[in-house]
């Protein structure tokens, strides 16, 4: 009888044993796979966010390279405008503008075109606005048309080679005589040969005209 009962002792305990230990080992098994699960977690949205910024980071190069070039274009454009109107002014291209374009940056870029432009502007108003241009227009009126090709004087106030040569040698050499040069070119070279000599090289005409 004693035995029985010592028996069935032993078989009890060992039966709330083996419970336990399957119980602990299902626990294991839980805890690794919720880690498993929160790792995984935690490197896909570590992978989306880094990619989500590179993304970023290459949207934002790209507008700011398109903004570079659109306001470098703007830039070159208005300092061929300004060499453009200074070459009529000066009657030859001027030999180094100052200030290079360097688009360092969308900001740079921007400040560039403005300056540009703003020199631009400043040239065509200095080309527009020559010295006497009322008395040039009156004298043109009694010489003849811009484009009379007519040797042995040519365009509208009536230069011969030599006062060509003297006073629009670039213009000369690049674009022909006098009939091939924008009015605008004409009378600034015209107003070169006044600084020096006045408007004795059109006697005539500027008396008529109550300048001379």
């Amino acid at each position: 009888m004693r035995r029985s009962i010592l028996a069935c002792g032993l078989l009890l305990v060992v039966g709330v044993m083996s419970t336990a230990v399957a119980t602990a080992a299902g626990s294991v098994g839980i805890t690794g796979d919720a880690t498993t699960t929160t790792t995984t977690a935690t490197t896909s949205t570590s992978t989306t966010a880094h990619t989500a910024a590179r993304s970023g980071s290459r949207s934002t190069a790209q507008v700011e390279a398109r903004s570079i070039a659109y306001w470098g274009r703007k830039a070159r454009a208005a300092q061929a405008g300004t060499r453009r109107w200074l070459t009529v002014v000066r009657g030859q291209p001027p030999q180094q503008l100052s200030r290079r374009l360097a688009d360092a940056s969308p900001r740079t870029a921007l400040r560039l075109a403005e300056l540009w432009s703003r020199r631009e502007h400043k040239a065509w108003r200095l080309a527009h606005h020559p010295p006497a241009l009322r008395d040039w227009y009156c004298i043109h009126r009694y010489e003849g048309s811009w484009t009379d090709h007519g040797a042995p004087y040519w365009g509208g106030l009536q230069m011969d080679y030599s006062f060509q040569s003297t006073y629009g040698s670039w213009l000369l050499r690049h674009k022909g005589t006098a009939d091939h040069w924008t009015p605008l070119e004409q009378i600034w070279v015209a107003v070169r040969a006044w600084r020096v000599r006045g408007f004795s090289p059109w006697p005539n005409t500027a008396r008529d005209c109550g300048v001379y």
